[in-house]
């Protein structure tokens, strides 16, 4: 019951979900507003109204880790106790596709942001690429972009940015490459593989390889093939399948994928300032 009244079926079964699941983040929307969105849909489908009643039912769910607007892939989303799972998520490995571009920087060190710098990247072969990359594996030293969820003062240093506020950049913090390789080619772009640990700037690394070769590089495309046991192909489910019984049938599916009994304890990430996001 909530608040006095008497629960749907479908009410009742989105109620008593619990555990992690994975949706597709489709380039455009931020991570919170995907998070809103499945939010919606499902207490629209549960018959819930919401009407502006402060948490006249709340709905506990959270996800576990920002992808930035203009990228795609994997979103990870805890619901009911799953949400305590989220801090795990964070810290854990992700896996990440990157088309980079030579010879341009922006300042957001992705492809929304505006041109600041342009150089020659003619002379760089495939060879150059491969060898770089070497630099960039195992425990590295990474600085975060100034157009970040990072924050200062409680507020995210994007949103700063965008105000044409002056911020300074963080500190460099350590970060893990567990592997990385080069796909393809083609000048001026070239496409990567990365698997790194949590708090890690896929945009940072596409720039940094950039002066690493004495040109520079921006990040044209970004999708994240695989979060913790969840991968893009085999888990996340799409917008038509943001249903009650599909996300019941992908919790039983992934519960096989994480390991014994959650810690309810509350857990470190490796970075605090990037908790998990929990939009209730």
């Amino acid at each position: 019951e909530a608040s006095g009244v008497v629960l749907g079926k479908a009410a009742e079964k989105l109620f008593s979900l619990s555990g992690l699941f994975a949706v597709y983040k489709p380039k455009g929307p931020t991570s919170a507003g995907v998070l809103n969105l499945l939010k919606e849909r499902l207490l629209a489908e549960a018959g819930v109204q919401t009407n502006g009643n402060k948490r006249n039912q709340v709905l506990k769910i959270g996800h576990g880790g920002t992808l930035d607007s203009a990228a795609e892939g994997v979103l990870v989303i805890g619901i009911g106790k799953g949400t305590k799972m989220l801090g795990t998520m964070l810290a854990g490995s992700k896996k990440y596709t990157a088309i980079g571009l030579l010879g341009k920087a922006t300042d957001t060190l992705d492809a929304t942001g505006k041109v600041t710098e342009e150089k020659p990247y003619d002379q760089i072969t495939k060879g150059d690429l491969e060898n770089v990359l070497q630099k960039f594996t195992g425990d590295i030293m990474q600085v975060p972009p100034l157009y970040s969820a990072l924050k200062k003062d409680g507020e995210r240093l994007s949103t700063l940015m965008k105000r044409g506020e002056a911020v300074e950049a963080k500190p460099a913090r350590p970060v893990r490459v567990y592997s990385l390789s080069l796909q393809q080619f083609q000048p001026p772009l070239f496409t990567l593989d990365v698997e790194c640990g949590g708090g890690f700037y896929v945009r940072s690394l596409v720039s940094d390889i950039g002066k690493e070769l004495s040109t520079c590089a921006t990040m044209q495309e970004l999708t994240r093939t695989k979060h913790g046991p969840f991968t893009l192909e085999e888990h996340a489910l799409h917008e038509d399948k943001w249903t009650i019984d599909e996300i019941a049938r992908s919790l039983e599916h992934c519960t096989s994928l994480l390991p014994g009994e959650p810690s309810h304890k509350k857990l470190k990430t490796e970075h605090p300032a990037e908790t998990a996001v929990s939009c209730e």
